[in-house]
């Protein structure tokens, strides 16, 4: 049963990326930009991991701070309670100065952990952000030379029509030829009208000639 999930999975997997390729192949431009909205929400993903990122720093200063305050003030009360003669007091506060200080210890590696995290999270997303700014303007590239070359194949197929399509002509050459044709009929109308008045004008002067004789 592994084994036919296992196959059934491949199958789908094969199918899907033979799509994509189809996909690809019939519009590059289009498959690029949906790579580009990716890369995009990926770094607006790791934009909001740092900014979460600086909150903890933020937090891990702010609990240090109290930490190591509440450390010194607990530290200051067990001398009182020693002098004071309140052993049990003194004790107490002593373990209090001792939990405080720990605590305050982790909180400042924690916190110069993240400052250091920060420092590297930002220069990857400075790289992030050079990458996908590359990727742009390479789409760019791209579009202006997919511009030009279906420029270039749409005036080839006015300019040099047998060229492109073999046999079949394009609107402008079949707007040419049919101006010809056109042209062609209305001067052979013309000539033809002109020809068959003018014969039967000879006509009519000949007729009188011979009337007259």
């Amino acid at each position: 049963m592994s084994h036919l999930f296992t196959r059934l999975k491949d199958s789908i997997s094969s199918d899907i990326n033979e799509l994509l390729d189809q996909k690809e192949q019939k519009n590059p431009i289009a498959m690029l930009n949906q790579h580009l909205r990716l890369c995009e929400k990926e770094v607006k993903r790791v934009r909001e991991l740092i900014d979460r990122q600086y909150l903890l720093k933020d937090t891990f200063v702010r609990e240090y701070h109290e930490a190591s305050e509440m450390a010194e003030k607990r530290l200051r009360q067990a001398e009182i309670a020693e002098r004071a003669g309140e052993s049990e007091l003194h004790e107490f506060a002593l373990k209090e100065q001792e939990d405080y200080a720990q605590k305050a210890a982790r909180l400042k590696t924690s916190y110069d952990s993240t400052v250091k995290q920060l420092d590297q999270m930002e220069q990857k997303y400075a790289e992030m952000k050079r990458k996908l700014k590359d990727m742009y303007l390479k789409r760019m590239e791209l579009m202006s030379r997919e511009n030009i070359a279906n420029a270039n194949s749409r005036m080839d197929r006015v300019v040099h029509p047998g060229q492109a399509f073999g046999q079949s002509f394009s609107k402008f050459e079949e707007s040419e030829m049919y101006l010809e044709r056109l042209e062609q009929k209305v001067n052979a109308d013309y000539h033809h009208n002109t020809i068959d008045a003018r014969i039967r004008q000879l006509e009519r002067e000949l007729e009188k000639k011979n009337a007259q004789a």
